[in-house]
């Protein structure tokens, strides 16, 4: 199945990791395959294991941990970012982000995804909160992707995007692991809301797009809701705002998602 693509035209925050502290995480893992390889002299691993830190509103994320070589290849393996089929029935309309990015992510310095069990929300706390016309939150998109590029990520940090309109996004490609939750992003499918809720609320256009996008993947890749969080609930941050948390609240304690 696939998502109904249309083709035409910070925020504080990274998650709690799939395995314990005292466990090994993909990247761990991926660096000791390398060392079986016989590839050596990586650089450090970021974020494997840190301390969560209080971040505030419109702080930088923290650096998504990649794995380099001093040469520039990597063994994680290169993908392509995934090409959109006829949509099915009931699926969400869908921006291609060859409408909004001015590039291809990275895929050297990502992790593949292999599977989603985990969906975070977030903000992306800017303030003010775009308009609804679409080349602004086209741009603003843009803006974030170069902003994360900035920090050496591969891409921009969450898989999809949702604007005061209510259109959805297309971001990171869904075959890529995200940088969206501090040593959690391992299976975990990255939803952003453009705006600062600790200010503002969002739109019932954005509110109901949210709603449909959360159903629809809870739906295709067997999420449970217990599994759907927001940013706050994994790590000390204000991410997505009080106002966006207290309407995920309500949409997991009742409604449709909860009968998914």
């Amino acid at each position: 199945m696939s998502l109904h693509v249309r083709d035409h035209p910070h925020h504080d925050r990274a998650p709690v990791g799939e395995a314990a502290p005292d466990q090994a995480c993909s990247r761990r893992a991926a660096l000791r395959l390398a060392g079986g390889l016989g590839v050596a002299a990586f650089a450090t691993l970021a974020g494997c294991g840190g301390q969560k830190r209080t971040q505030a509103i419109g702080a930088p994320i923290p650096p998504d941990p990649v794995l380099r070589h001093p040469s520039g290849s990597s063994p994680v393996p290169r993908t392509s970012y995934p090409t959109r089929t006829i949509p099915s029935a009931g699926a969400p309309r869908v921006e291609l982000r060859s409408q909004w990015a001015k590039g291809g992510p990275k895929t050297w310095l990502a992790d593949r995804m292999s599977g989603i069990s985990r969906i975070t929300v977030h903000h992306d706390g800017i303030h003010p909160a775009p308009s609804t016309d679409y080349g602004a939150c086209a741009a603003r998109l843009e803006s974030i992707r170069r902003g994360h590029l900035g920090h050496g990520w591969a891409d921009i940090g969450y898989h999809y995007s949702i604007d005061p309109a209510g259109r959805i996004w297309e971001a990171r490609p869904l075959d890529l692991q995200g940088a969206h939750v501090k040593n959690q992003n391992p299976h975990n499918l990255g939803i952003m809301l453009m705006g600062n809720f600790e200010r503002t609320t969002p739109t019932m256009q954005a509110q109901a797009s949210l709603r449909q996008l959360l159903a629809w993947n809870m739906g295709l890749y067997g999420v449970r809701i217990s599994n759907v969080v927001t940013h706050r609930e994994l790590a000390p941050t204000a991410c997505p705002g009080r106002n966006l948390q207290s309407i995920m609240n309500g949409v997991r304690t009742g409604g449709s998602l909860a009968r998914v």
